[in-house]
């Protein structure tokens, strides 16, 4: 087994939270931003899961990057509750898919990756499990209007 580079993994959890804020805050630029990061960021974090995979021949890649950046968001007061659910449920999944595929083979990594990915998801599942209260929110943390954008940008998706 090859030895994990401590200062790697904790230099890639660092660059995999900043990511995650920008991807996160991309939504002050146009909601639509926000609700369809999700689909284009994770080709950003699979170049830090795989060098954390690589460091980490062993169980932890996913939950040393997801709780590092669960603890920072927490701190930051945006760790609601079906964010933190779902990330804790995303990376047990990721932590087991790579397990059952192994934890030095390519496809374990691979197959890990893809519920891995999914925990940026969880950041907006609170639109969509409650969404007149995220609104409430929005109107209060964002500029005038942005709400209404936000609110069809939701019902776009949901259709």
């Amino acid at each position: 087994m090859k030895k994990t580079s401590w200062i790697g993994v904790i230099i890639a959890a660092i660059l995999y939270c900043g990511l995650f804020v920008l991807a996160s805050s991309c939504g002050l630029i146009h909601p639509a931003c926000y609700a369809y990061a999700g689909t284009f960021i994770p080709l950003l974090f699979s170049f830090v899961y795989l060098y954390t995979a690589a460091q980490m021949q062993c169980f932890g890649a996913a939950l040393v990057l997801n709780g590092f950046m669960l603890i920072v968001a927490v701190i930051a007061g945006e760790g609601n509750l079906p964010f933190v659910i779902g990330v804790i449920i995303l990376t047990l999944i990721a932590e087991a898919v790579r397990k059952l595929n192994g934890y030095d083979t390519l496809k374990g990594v691979r197959r890990s990756f893809i519920p891995f990915a999914f925990a940026f998801y969880a950041y907006a599942a609170h639109w969509w499990t409650n969404t007149e209260g995220s609104l409430a929110e929005a109107v209060e943390e964002m500029p005038a209007g942005y709400a209404d954008k936000m609110e069809v940008v939701i019902r776009n998706i949901r259709s």
